[in-house]
């Protein structure tokens, strides 16, 4: 079936229609009111692994009529923000998959010349900071109408951060922006409950005791069991009160029980609530078991959109992950708890790609943020209840963290079985020290694990991620010993040597990380370990909003500790300390 004829066959299909983004499809569907408009960055894909598409399918389960704004004009007479006119309920506004300014600069703070989420990669199709651009215009327009932001640029920058493109701390986006409300993290749950509050008329006061919703109030908070930050102004003036401020926040976010929190800030404060519990199995399957086209929108009519191609025959586990990387933000979005699907819900998803246009049988990853670490948990729960580790692998691997890979196996081996599918491959990164140590393979299952992926899911090239070769960086990023890594590719060689394939292993590595300097990169390049590997795969450090390294790029500070760490933040020097990589052996 060709794809334009799937998208019209969808099209008439009440349970899996497209969402309407235009006045006239609103009409097509026979709609007179809309309850919720979201204003999104990205084109609109109706895929699960887009934030916007997974709450706006969510909703319409329970019964809203939801339309998308994707990437609207903010340039012109506005009339994107005002085609639709008003929802019965609310706007809501994300910024798309990335943070605006990630994706809108490299590291060296240059414009990038290419947008993966917009059709055929064109740049400028959203603003800087959009989720405050999209936010203040429909305050402008819709002044009584409630604005809640969401995904991942409003869940980073929902208390006091550092800004790495103004060089400085920025409140929360709540203030900038002037939002009524925020959701935070993965919000499915938060979303369905804001929404039916609001249909329900229910008290303010009501709404805001609501999980992982953030909100701005005038005057003092007056909660006796809130946690209170150091102030926004006061962090301005003072980095080691901005460090302990982070220190506190990544704490709490790490717990399964955590306080709320709240951040004074001008004449008020931002209040941000407490986590739902990590979402159960059956939560979780019911988030993808929804009627999700997989397609991008018909309005594209067939425009090539990068993001989506590198996705459209993936397949995500599960969420979460316990890493702990100090330079990654996954844990502060998603949680560091797994929450994974039931092996029967993939395989149904699985299935369903043989109905998909172009499908041939290869399906690009079966991952998540951390690829092997799907089904793990703590042994015993009520140890986890009362955990505060950031990581349950660094500064060493936590007993209680059951390692074995028994369960992604049998995964493994139920799709290999799957009708259709031919290849499997895991596009996702993965953590050695799952299934390695200094001594060798943690348990049974951890061999049978790593020969099972390098020769049945790995098309060629297996990809992993040891950042840096010196230990005085690695810890300061909360990574493994390289030792480790040297360990990998003794046994990844044995593998590749025994079965006769064509396999290589490809290491990533980061330059500019606070504590590195022109002597650590040295050091990496010429790591005789190295010798032979495809090495081209170096990324200059980026601080994005709410993470550790970030923090000590802005502060000089080690928020654990506040002990002093060497930070370069001079961006030649930070070029050239990723152009050293490529002089190793010189």
């Amino acid at each position: 079936m060709s794809e334009n004829n799937y998208i019209c066959r969808i099209m008439t299909e009440n349970a899996t229609y497209m969402f309407p983004t235009s006045i006239k499809e609103v009409k097509a569907l026979g709609w007179d009111y809309i309850d919720v408009i979201l204003f999104t960055g990205d084109a609109f894909v109706d895929h699960p692994s887009f934030g916007t598409a997974v709450i706006a399918r969510w909703l319409q389960k329970y019964g809203y009529r939801v339309a998308v704004v994707p990437q609207p004009n903010w340039r012109d007479d506005l009339r994107d923000f005002r085609k639709l006119g008003a929802p019965r309920l609310y706007f809501g506004v994300n910024a798309g998959a990335m943070d605006s300014m990630v994706n809108h600069y490299t590291a060296a703070k240059r414009l990038r010349s290419d947008d993966a989420y917009t059709p055929e990669g064109k740049a400028g199709q959203r603003p800087d900071y959009a989720v405050t651009v999209y936010t203040r215009i429909l305050k402008e327009i819709y002044p009584d109408i409630p604005v809640i932001i969401g995904g991942i640029e409003a869940s980073l920058r929902r208390v006091t951060h550092y800004d790495y493109w103004q060089d400085a701390l920025k409140p929360s986006v709540l203030v900038e922006s002037g939002a009524d409300w925020l959701c935070y993290g993965m919000g499915e749950r938060t979303m369905l409950e804001f929404t039916r509050a609001v249909e329900a008329g229910r008290n303010i006061s009501d709404i805001r005791k609501i999980p992982q919703l953030g909100f701005y109030m005038d005057g003092k908070c007056r909660l006796n069991d809130a946690v209170i930050l150091n102030s926004y102004e006061r962090c301005c003036k003072d980095k080691i009160a901005f460090a302990e401020n982070f220190h506190v926040v990544e704490t709490y976010a790490n717990m399964l029980q955590p306080p709320v929190l709240v951040e004074p800030v001008g004449n008020g404060y931002v209040q941000i609530n407490p986590t739902w519990p990590p979402a159960s199995q059956d939560e979780m399957d019911s988030f993808w078991d929804l009627p999700y086209t997989k397609l991008p929108h018909p309005r594209y009519k067939g425009k090539h959109i990068p993001a989506f191609e590198m996705i459209k025959f993936s397949i995500n586990t599960h969420r979460g992950c316990f890493g702990g990387c100090n330079f990654c933000t996954i844990a502060a979005h998603q949680g560091k708890f797994i929450q994974s699907r039931s092996e029967e819900s993939i395989l149904k998803e699985i299935r369903g790609l043989n109905s998909l246009p172009g499908f041939a049988g290869n399906i690009s990853d079966v991952g998540a943020p951390t690829a092997n670490m799907y089904g793990m948990k703590g042994k015993d729960g009520s140890l986890c209840a009362k955990c505060r580790r950031k990581s349950c692998l660094f500064p060493a691997p936590c007993k209680n963290m059951d390692r074995s890979h028994e369960r992604l196996l049998k995964l493994y081996e139920r799709i290999s079985q799957v009708k259709g599918i031919r290849h499997a491959y895991i596009g996702s990164g993965i953590r050695y020290d799952l299934f390695l140590d200094e001594k060798g393979f943690v348990d049974e299952t951890s061999y049978p694990y790593l020969k099972e992926l390098v020769l049945e899911h790995t098309s060629g090239r297996l990809k992993v991620a040891p950042e840096h070769t010196e230990d005085s960086v690695l810890k300061l990023m909360a990574k493994p010993s390289f030792r480790l890594f040297e360990r990998l590719r003794v046994e990844f060689d044995n593998i590749v040597r025994s079965s006769g394939r064509k396999c290589e292993l490809v290491p990533y590595f980061i330059s500019g990380h606070p504590g590195c300097g022109m002597r650590e990169m040295q050091r990496l390049a010429r790591n005789p370990a190295l010798a032979g590997l495809y090495m081209d795969q170096v990324q200059d450090f980026t601080p994005t909003p709410m993470t550790t390294s970030s923090v000590m790029f802005y502060t000089g500070l080690d928020p654990k500790n506040l002990q002093k760490v060497f930070v370069e933040r001079d961006i030649q020097r930070k070029k050239e300390q990723q152009s050293f990589f490529f002089k190793r052996g010189k």
